[in-house]
């Protein structure tokens, strides 16, 4: 039985029908297996913002939404690939916070969020669940952005 490293709380494009999922089931990537959706059991500002239409969660807690996602249990080569998509830690950062499953149950979780965001990212639309839309899709070409496009994001 290969052991699962940790729990990882997911509300962007790494959600199941959304751009990037294919991360999560992509075995060279390690392995991932979905648990259960659930929601932030504290209030954060979930943003869609720079150039590449990027769901930010910003670390700022108690202001927006309790966020939707999904929990999925990773194995260590999944959490390292994670980790390499979200660009960790100089771009995003990561740090564990409860998730209240749709059981009514509290987990602990992993999740990634910006710490270090321009105030003006506050004043965007506060998000409760991301969706890739055809009003702003999200653009593959995500490896390209860094953590100065928040800086001049509109």
């Amino acid at each position: 039985m290969l052991r699962m490293a940790a729990r990882v709380f997911v509300y962007g494009t790494l959600k199941r029908g959304e751009p990037n999922h294919h991360w999560l089931t992509n075995k060279e990537n390690g392995q991932a297996r979905f648990l259960c959706r659930g929601t932030t059991a504290i209030k954060f500002p979930l943003v869609v913002g720079t150039r590449y239409n990027i769901p930010f969660l910003l670390a700022r807690p108690g202001k927006g939404n309790h966020i939707e996602g999904e929990v999925y249990e990773v194995d260590q080569a999944m959490f390292g690939k994670l980790d390499q998509l979200e660009d960790y830690p100089e771009y995003y950062d990561r740090e564990e916070q409860t998730i209240l499953t749709e059981q009514n149950e509290t987990i602990r979780c992993w999740l990634y969020l910006i710490r270090n965001f321009p105030e003006k990212m506050l004043a965007k639309k506060l998000l409760t669940s991301y969706h890739n839309t055809p009003e702003q899709p999200y653009n593959e070409n995500y490896l390209n952005s860094s953590p100065a496009d928040l800086a001049t994001d509109e």
